[in-house]
């Protein structure tokens, strides 16, 4: 797809942080997701040095690391083309939520993060 392709595929607007790390560099870094669609993201982080091209793996809440790389940049923010499309609805569920919020498919639940007396306490 184009550039002015993908200006219509669906993303949603959201704000939360994720760490990536560059190809050949060893620091991971955190950024502000701004939006979100199965093919990239829009990121922003001040001081980042980034260039088209870059590659990067980015880790996701309740997906995990996803490789990408750097589609535009422009300032503080840039785009990010995964290899691979993920579901932008796990990714905005609450980490731990069941899968059928996740995806609203009935299904079991996603393993917690928190053990069985975490979640109790938690419960109170």
């Amino acid at each position: 797809m184009s550039s002015v392709e993908t200006r219509n595929v669906a993303r949603d607007s959201l704000f939360l942080f994720a760490e990536l790390t560059f190809e050949g560099r060893p620091e991971a870094i955190r950024v502000k997701v701004r939006n979100l669609s199965a093919g990239g993201l829009m990121a922003e982080g001040a001081g980042i040095a980034v260039s088209r091209g870059d590659r990067l793996k980015i880790n996701l809440r309740n997906v995990g690391m996803v490789k990408g790389n750097v589609a535009w940049a422009q300032d503080a923010r840039f785009g990010v083309s995964f290899e691979s499309d993920i579901d932008p609805k796990v990714v905005r569920a609450p980490v731990g939520a069941t899968r059928e919020a996740q995806t609203g498919v009935p299904g079991v639940g996603v393993a917690s993060a928190f053990s069985p007396e975490e979640r109790r306490l938690r419960n109170l």
